[in-house]
């Protein structure tokens, strides 16, 4: 036996036990058959990625049960008070499933500010950090070390230095491009800032298929920031020819207290450290109304997809409309088939995606995914004013979410998610109209459709990338 046959015989081992192990992993059915492919009929590389992306890591507990109990407990039951709470019949059961699977408490008494594009958020975000007084919480995706970055990391310095205490989490994958002398200026003018579960060998390939998502930012426990924008400066100037669009709220009121709880158990996760001090629950009595609020986190940590069956819930409950943004459209099997009943149903139902996305094995994957739902009464529309990084959901001028979720795989099931649920008609019927004004700026993809012809090479290539999709 010549040295090719025995390596060519212990290769087929070796992706015979991967392929074993994909199978005893008992994932969806999907998933499991594109893994086997990969791994089966994509020599080395398919093992090699599996190994990176693949294994199946959500029943570690990088935070115990008994840290999460005592932050929610002495932090959000102690100190955030309500007085005349009052939840609505008709939301209640998805309010309680929130409750009961993510210790998501409603707050009411909000306000809230639409931003819609980089300039409006990035303003006000300096302007409510030259008013710190205590402290600073940021947890984010991306923190580029770019003119931008550099222009609010300046801020944060001078904020550090005059006493107010700043920490940041920024995710180790998110900002792989980013120097590390740009997290060491700011860590030697006294902020703390923490990277989340870096990526070193040889742990590399248990952390870099789960990655923090979240894009939060609480001002001393009065002023939160929850959506899906970045600190980079293509969320201001775009990228190349595309302006960029994108959706983040600015939150005064109850709801900066589960946004501040957020960051905490978040700060918990990197830094191993408790913070229960009752400074970063302050009381708000300057707002009094009725606008109802839950935030809620999802993670490959916990048990049940908490974001994506508050999203199914919603889905399945409509009535009159459902409207969607998002930038990436990748649902799961849960996701696809509440959006096919629901039209099919009866429920106007509109999704807006990108004509153009900023990756383009995304974009061809989630044509045949737009197709399905079009075929089956969803009115789907491209948005072709730029880059559409937008989230958000709206029903029946009734419930509103926005915040770092995205209909794909990865944020369904992969990542740690943050996202706000608003149970109020103001707030959402103007983010109604907000996802109205982006409709005139888009074109239907039934249009498109009836004037051009997919090439059977264009066609397989659709199929092949959406059979793919699950893993990415």
């Amino acid at each position: 036996m010549n040295w090719l046959n025995l390596i060519f015989i212990v290769y087929q081992i070796i992706a015979i036990i991967a392929v074993v192990h994909v199978i005893m992993d008992n994932r969806q059915p999907a998933k499991t058959m594109a893994w086997a492919l990969v791994i089966y009929f994509v020599p080395v590389v398919g093992i090699v990625f599996y190994l990176f992306f693949g294994i199946n890591h959500r029943k570690e507990r990088y935070v115990s049960e008994r840290s999460m109990n005592q932050l929610t407990k002495r932090s959000m039951l102690e100190f955030a008070e309500q007085q005349n709470l009052r939840l609505p019949e008709r939301h209640k059961p998805l309010i309680d499933l929130f409750i009961n699977q993510n210790l998501a408490l409603p707050f009411k008494d909000n306000v809230v500010e639409i931003c819609t594009d980089g300039h409006q958020f990035i303003s006000k975000l300096l302007n409510d950090i030259g008013k710190a007084q205590d402290h600073i919480h940021i947890d984010m995706y991306i923190f580029a070390d770019d003119p931008l970055g550099m222009l609010i990391s300046d801020a944060l310095i001078d904020k550090a230095q005059a006493g107010v205490s700043v920490k940041v989490i920024y995710d180790d994958v998110g900002c792989w491009n980013v120097h590390h002398r740009f997290f060491e200026r700011m860590r030697e003018a006294g902020i703390e800032v923490r990277s989340f579960m870096p990526v070193r060998f040889p742990s590399f390939t248990s952390k870099v298929n789960y990655r923090n998502h979240r894009k939060i930012i609480v001002i001393d426990g009065k002023v939160g920031y929850i959506g899906g924008m970045n600190i980079a400066q293509r969320y201001v100037k775009g990228t190349g020819d595309m302006p960029w669009r994108d959706t983040m709220l600015r939150i005064e009121g109850g709801s900066v207290h589960a946004l501040q709880r957020t960051f905490l158990v978040d700060w918990y996760f990197v830094d191993r450290t408790q913070l229960t001090d009752r400074r970063y629950y302050p009381r708000c009595e300057d707002i009094t109304n009725n606008c109802l609020a839950q935030v809620v986190t999802s993670g490959p940590t916990t048990p049940y997809p908490e974001i994506m069956q508050g999203y199914v819930r919603i889905i399945l409950g409509a009535k009159r409309y459902l409207y969607i943004e998002t930038p990436y459209f990748l649902p799961n099997e849960s996701v696809l088939f509440a959006l096919k009943t629901a039209a099919l149903g009866g429920v106007d139902v509109k999704v807006i995606c990108p004509r153009r996305s900023d990756a383009k094995f995304v974009e061809w994957a989630s044509r045949s995914y737009l197709r399905e739902v079009m075929d089956a009464g969803v009115q789907v529309a491209l948005y072709e004013a730029g880059f559409l990084h937008s989230k958000m959901l709206i029903c029946d001028d009734a419930i509103a979410t926005c915040g770092s979720t995205n209909f794909d795989f990865r944020s369904l099931e992969n990542n740690f998610e943050g996202n706000i649920f608003f149970f109020d008609e103001g707030v959402a019927v103007r983010m109604k109209n907000i996802f109205l004004r982006d409709l005139e700026r888009s074109v239907w993809l039934k249009d498109i459709c009836a004037k051009t012809t997919r090439s059977f090479l264009v066609r397989l290539w659709e199929s092949v990338t959406r059979m793919l999709s699950p893993l990415f």
